[in-house]
């Protein structure tokens, strides 16, 4: 069984020249991040366009993620060597964006001293140092380090969300997004997200004429808004690095199940990230409990799992992602496909407020069920937004899913889509019409064998809001 289960990997100076884009494109990168948090605007506009152009000359459709900063609040720069903080020493905290070192951390935000008060606990590095601010002097905070750690270059801190006065997106994020919608970026992911109401505030049109949205859920007020987000976005982030300072480490892998679940059952792509496969950053294989945490990821029904340092900065970035292919798709094949159908449709038959979804839902569910009693391979979904394909990915089928579209930026969207070989289909006509173009293209590129029998999930027409008829049939001979 091919890998079903997709990579997201960060791309940053270790693997952003053409041979490292070719290698990573090769060993099985489905979509590319770029994080504006590390990366100016024409920086990142200068890889897309590298991502796209190496893409097509590897005749492959890679989506293109930008990852806005949000209210990010980051360290002035450590320097490139690994600076040790000492536990229980004592560190000052200072506005100001100079540099760092272990006694004086200077933080670039603002708000630092308006915000913050004694008796807060802070994170740094994702968690690698822990601060507990013991006195606020003025013009700086005084802070215990409760757990020490290395930090290098420009860690992240963490203050609680509750507390921070900054709002997602910021009118940087704002200023990006107008940038990257020109240029035709296929996926924006919004940091610290709260509420569904900060989703609205991201200025775009619905996909695919426009990008999709991803909340990334990193905060307890969004677990706590939880179902409007997931309701309000294209697809959702399980953030775990801020996530786990805002819940208990205790908490974490059953938020991160129930996040999958719930996106899962409404037809929203869910990616887990952050340290997945970490001590690759430095080192050539990952730990056995890295292995074991992608496995499980794939187990809990991600559609994708993301890879940052591990790809951006870290020593090999082609075998990270080759690494985690061959975890994935090993995983991928011990899934349990007829459970997860099984637990899905007790989880969500139908949705009884919309008569479209609710066609949708009912079709992709007698298609799930269909093809493993027939013993389908492969599923054709024809698709202008893409929602028919999101929609059958949800049953994680046993048959291999051919996501086909008209519309380029949907066929690039659906790089997300877990068990999707994204096609273009050049054809906008009739079912039939629309039918016979999908199966000669499946055929054509080599996806389907003349004579096979598959099924083909449409709407009768292309305005056509609903998915509302299934073929079952052989592929005709060219």
């Amino acid at each position: 069984m091919a890998r079903r289960t997709k990579i997201i990997a960060t791309i940053g100076p270790a693997s952003d020249d053409e041979a490292t884009l070719r290698g990573l494109v090769r060993a099985g990168m489905d979509v590319a991040r770029l994080g504006l948090a590390h990366n100016t605007i024409d920086e990142a506009a200068e890889r897309m366009a590298a991502i796209r152009r190496i893409a097509a000359l590897e005749g492959r459709y890679v989506g293109v993620l930008v990852d806005l900063p949000g209210p990010k609040i980051r360290a002035a720069s450590f320097g490139e060597a690994p600076v040790a903080i000492a536990e229980d020493s004592v560190v000052d905290l200072r506005v100001g964006g100079t540099a760092s070192d272990a006694s004086t951390i200077e933080i670039d935000y603002e708000g630092l001293l308006a915000d913050v008060e004694p008796g807060d606990r802070l994170s740094m590095g994702d968690g690698r140092v822990i601060l507990e601010v013991a006195e606020a002097h003025g013009d700086r905070l005084a802070a215990r380090v409760a757990h020490g750690g290395t930090l290098m270059g420009s860690p992240g801190l963490h203050i609680p969300s509750d507390r921070l006065s900054m709002r997602a997106p910021t009118p940087e994020d704002l200023e990006a997004v107008e940038r990257f919608v020109e240029l035709g970026v296929d996926l924006i992911a919004v940091s610290f997200v709260r509420s569904a109401e900060d989703l609205a505030r991201v200025p775009v049109d619905p996909h695919p004429s426009g990008p999709i949205v991803v909340a990334k859920v990193e905060t307890r007020a969004a677990i706590d808004d939880l179902p409007a987000i997931i309701e309000a976005s294209g697809a959702v982030m399980v953030a775990r690095g801020d996530l786990g300072s805002e819940c208990s480490i205790e908490e974490l892998p059953i938020l991160q199940k129930e996040i999958i679940r719930q996106c899962i059952a409404l037809g929203r792509p869910a990616i887990t990230a952050t340290q997945m496969l970490e001590t690759m950053v430095s080192n050539p294989e990952p730990t056995r409990a890295e292995a074991s945490d992608v496995a499980n990821a794939v187990w809990d029904g991600s559609s994708a799992v993301m890879l940052s340092g591990e790809t951006a900065v870290g020593i090999d970035p082609v075998n990270v992602v080759a690494t985690m292919a061959r975890i994935a798709e090993r995983a991928d094949e011990a899934f349990d496909h007829r459970g997860w159908t099984s637990e899905l449709s007790e989880l969500r038959m139908t949705d009884t407020d919309d008569p479209d979804t609710s066609i949708t839902d009912a079709m992709t569910q007698a298609t799930a069920r269909a093809v493993d009693e027939l013993g389908i391979g492969t599923i054709l979904c024809i698709s202008g937004s893409g929602f028919t394909v999101r929609s059958m990915a949800r049953f994680r089928p046993s048959a291999r899913i051919l996501g086909l579209s008209a519309d380029e930026r949907t066929v690039r969207q659906l790089t997300l889509s877990w068990g999707t070989v994204p096609l273009h289909l050049p054809e906008e006509g009739d079912l039939d019409s629309r039918v016979s173009a999908a199966l000669a293209v499946a055929r054509d590129r080599g996806e389907v064998a003349a004579g096979e029998l598959v099924g083909v999930l449409a709407g009768t027409d292309v305005r056509s809001r609903s998915t509302n008829a299934l073929r079952i049939g052989r592929v005709p001979e060219a």
